[in-house]
């Protein structure tokens, strides 16, 4: 028995740690990637052959094929997600360092809630989770009304509000994956919003005149390295890995992984990219980081309190 624990615990701390790293790390590989692929080509390339492993991966696994709904499900995700989402993301790399777009996108769990809240949500955050908000906030406006980047490249505000608005279309994309008519299958559910998601990305390259950008002859080692990594490390592995963990370990300790991530993501930028960010950055990070794990931490004693008061209930009904 002590045996069995402790291969889980170790299997359980592999895909942590592969969730942390590979996910942490792509933020400086479409940075990479798109010095010589234009974004949208980059991203388009990427989900759409990430989708199609992970499609026939499913098919082998036994997931059955989605119906004509589930597509549609799917690809209104995926479009939230992918395209409003990352696809954005990689774009307003052109124009920022790789660390400022993680820590941006870090917020995604104060969108979420907020959305969640004004859209007439019954239960209200906890003051616990209204106190990380609000540091969040705080954090953003800090980025935004002093945009400095790093030292080696500034962060200009357009790129900062359009990431924004990347973080928001991603949390819009979450919160309508809850209701959405998704395959039962995670896996298949998945690649089917990269599928659809990476069409969408390939199409919208066109009117934004990418192709005209894209010379393959001139694509750089780094960045087919750096393409290959997003596909194979960031959309196959890591999230395969995050859907063991969302079924093999206890939900508070897989939500880690958004408050990792942009530590993750700062480090490597600084270590690999040469990104060195401001005093502003800095506390702009500090405030960022300490938000999402204040919320996942008051988050996750909320839903352990929820789940004892739900069985407590179900005990009373079943004694009468």
């Amino acid at each position: 028995m002590t045996g069995k624990k402790d291969t889980k615990l170790f299997a359980i701390t592999i895909a942590l740690l592969t969730v942390y790293l590979f996910w942490g790390g792509t933020y400086l590989g479409m940075k990479i990637a798109i010095e010589s692929i234009p974004p949208f080509i980059m991203a388009g390339v990427r989900f759409t052959l990430a989708g199609v492993f992970l499609f026939l991966f499913s098919r082998l696994k036994g997931a059955e094929l989605p119906s004509a709904a589930e597509w549609k499900g799917a690809g209104i995700v995926g479009a939230l997600l992918l395209l409003g989402g990352n696809g954005v993301v990689a774009w307003a790399e052109l124009r920022l360092p790789s660390a400022i777009a993680s820590l941006l996108v870090a917020t995604v769990p104060l969108w979420i809630l907020v959305l969640n809240w004004a859209g007439g949500s019954r239960q209200k955050p906890s003051g616990g989770v209204m106190a990380g908000i609000l540091v969040g906030l705080a954090g953003v406006a800090v980025l935004v009304v002093h945009p400095g980047g790093s030292e080696g490249k500034g962060a200009d505000t357009i790129g900062i509000i359009v990431l924004l608005a990347a973080s928001i279309s991603w949390s819009f994309g979450s919160l309508y994956s809850r209701t959405a008519k998704l395959p039962a299958s995670p896996l298949m559910s998945t690649a089917l919003q990269m599928i659809v998601g990476g069409i969408l990305l390939s199409i919208t390259s066109l009117f934004l005149d990418d192709w005209t950008k894209l010379h393959v002859t001139q694509i750089s080692l780094r960045s087919w390295v750096a393409l290959g990594y997003l596909i194979v490390f960031g959309s196959i592995l890591a999230y395969t890995a995050y859907i063991w963990l969302l079924k093999n370990a206890d939900p508070s300790l897989v939500s880690t992984y958004a408050f990792v991530n942009p530590i993750v993501a700062v480090f490597l930028g600084w270590l690999l990219a040469d990104e060195q960010l401001s005093t502003q950055s800095w506390v702009a990070a500090a405030l960022i980081i300490a938000a999402v794990a204040i919320i996942t931490i008051f988050r996750g004693k909320g839903a352990r309190q929820n789940q004892t008061a739900a069985r407590k209930e179900e005990g009373k009904l079943q004694a009468r």
